[in-house]
């Protein structure tokens, strides 16, 4: 099977562990096992009862207590309508795996994450793309949906909120997307790992699967929970669709770690805390770059609506790929460039991270874009 080679992954792994200010990263700055157990206020208890656990393979599908938690993050989801996976990752590559065949029409919303147009390419798939455009706040132009699906249209795959352009869709347009695929049967597969990184102000969309009886949400604790190095996400979706996941599943999962799963847990159960904490890092750190923003009049942007990353627009003639290259050289700033996402002319930054590694990393980029 080809399958075109992964670009962003490709550019975060050469050159993460060789910056000093990494404004590339996505994740809302990572909690310690001691500031979350600190969040959920468990300490002492909670670590007492990690010592009598045994590594085996633990609840195949994931634990009662992890799927219910998972579930109440969602209006109408239950424990029967969760699947728990290796990272939002794995979750996108299971639903893609399942629903997509030889022939089948995808519709693909772009800029977005990679996986969701190449691997239904590889899997023989024909995948159309519907581009955003900066011009319309990097939101969809619902009427060009309604002209690319078709009665055979198996899927529309999209992000919300965006990746990379923070763009949020509001609950009517995503109930019109519902409508729009259900006048052909697709499904949705809504990738939603950002949701819960709203600005202040800024309603949360809900989830797909709370407007369409065909709508399939992939997420994780990676970005708005801070807590990647979990590696544990979920599909939610008809049980009949997590019963053919579930035959996938079966050849790539087995089962997450059983710590992966305690403390994912416990941290799906303190939600409001912990996004509450990303919420102020998201926010104060959005300010900053904003102000920063305001000095320069060689970039220009649309300001995130959610989030952890913006694309910045730059006028240089010279490849994203190569600028960044530069930047990284002169400054040892890391960004993203556009190139890796199909979106040549700009950059995406990523402002989540700690407040300290922003400001400074902002502070070192004066010297390539001036004021």
């Amino acid at each position: 099977m080809h399958i075109e080679p992964f670009g962003v992954e490709i550019w975060m792994n050469a050159w993460e562990t060789r910056c000093d200010w990494n404004l590339a990263e996505t994740c809302v700055d990572s909690l310690t096992v001691a500031s979350l157990l600190e969040i959920c206020g468990q300490r002492e208890r909670d670590l007492d009862t990690l010592l009598p656990l045994r590594l085996s393979y633990g609840d195949i599908t994931g634990s009662p207590r992890l799927r219910a938690a998972i579930a109440a993050l969602y209006k109408t989801a239950t424990e029967d309508n969760v699947m728990v996976a290796h990272g939002t990752i794995g979750a996108n590559m299971l639903v893609h795996r399942t629903v997509v065949n030889p022939g089948d029409h995808v519709v693909c919303v772009v800029p977005t994450y990679q996986q969701h147009y190449s691997i239904p390419a590889s899997l023989g798939a024909e995948v159309e793309t519907l581009a955003l455009r900066e011009a319309d706040d990097w939101l969809p132009d619902l009427d060009a949906l309604r002209r690319l699906v078709r009665p055979s249209t198996q899927l529309i795959a999209l992000t919300n909120p965006n990746n990379p352009t923070g763009a949020l869709m509001s609950e009517a347009g995503l109930t019109e997307i519902a409508a729009i695929a259900r006048s052909v049967g697709a499904w949705v597969l809504c990738d939603e790992v950002y949701r819960g990184t709203e600005q202040p102000g800024v309603a949360r969309c809900p989830s797909i699967v709370d407007v369409y009886e065909r709508g399939i949400s992939t997420a994780s604790v990676s970005k708005a929970f801070s807590l990647a190095g979990l590696r544990l996400g979920w599909v939610i979706a008809p049980r009949d669709l997590l019963e053919a996941v579930s035959v996938h599943r079966d050849y790539d999962t087995i089962s997450v770690g059983m710590l992966d799963d305690h403390f994912a847990a416990l941290a799906l159960e303190h939600s409001d805390a912990i996004l509450a904490r990303s919420q102020r890092i998201v926010t104060e750190n959005l300010a900053a770059l904003s102000d920063w923003m305001r000095e320069r009049n060689t970039l220009s942007w649309v300001v995130p609506r959610a989030g952890t990353t913006a694309l910045l627009k730059y006028p240089q003639d010279t490849p994203s790929e190569a600028l960044c290259v530069d930047i990284l050289s002169k400054t040892g700033v890391m960004l993203t460039p556009g190139s890796a996402l199909n979106m040549e002319g700009y950059l995406r930054i990523g402002y989540a991270n700690h407040g300290d590694v922003l400001r400074a990393g902002l502070a070192r980029l004066d010297a390539v874009f001036g004021r």
